[in-house]
């Protein structure tokens, strides 16, 4: 019973177009605590030399510059993490439907073998009935001749007590 399936996230990744592909690289890089290492760095080394000015300062203290560039960053970034957010989301809820169709079957497997279990068990009990009561039967005839044995040894001992008091009577 056993299905062939591509995985479900290389079939994903497969139709992915070049921008979604771009969308989710760019995202990743922005998440990454590289990319947040190196910016913090960055953002150091530039306040450090406009403060420190061994060099012409060309961004000084309010750091104008460095305020647009980091708003031109945030807001160039913002569409390409919100497009790969929203295929997240739809993934998600793809692999959502997967799962549940993947317990509905699982639910339908294990209903049908607790159904098999319990026809064997039926089986089983009607075939030990059947048995005991076999073995009942068996018992009913060997119990009919033990009692026609009791019977008949009875009446004997009866028939010697009864010759034995008329003796003694006598």
């Amino acid at each position: 019973m056993k299905t062939k399936r591509k995985n479900w996230h290389s079939a994903h990744r497969s139709q992915l177009t070049p921008s979604q592909r771009i969308a989710d690289a760019v995202a990743a890089t922005m998440g990454s605590w590289r990319l947040i290492i190196a910016q913090s760095i960055v953002l150091a080394v530039w306040v450090l030399l406009n403060v420190v000015a061994w060099i012409d300062h060309w961004d000084p203290y309010p750091f104008i510059l460095m305020n647009l560039a980091l708003s031109f960053q945030a807001a160039y970034a913002a569409p390409f993490i919100m497009i790969s957010q929203n295929r997240q989301a739809e993934r998600d809820r793809h692999q959502a439907d997967e799962d549940f169709r993947t317990n509905v079957e699982a639910e339908q497997r294990i209903e049908d073998l607790q159904k098999h279990l319990a026809s064997i068990e039926v089986n089983k009990l009607n075939r030990i009935i059947e048995l005991l009561e076999g073995r009942s039967g068996l018992h009913l005839k060997i119990g009919d001749e033990s009692h026609e044995r009791v019977a008949d040894e009875s009446s004997r001992c009866a028939w010697r007590s009864g010759s034995l008091a008329q003796l003694q009577q006598g």
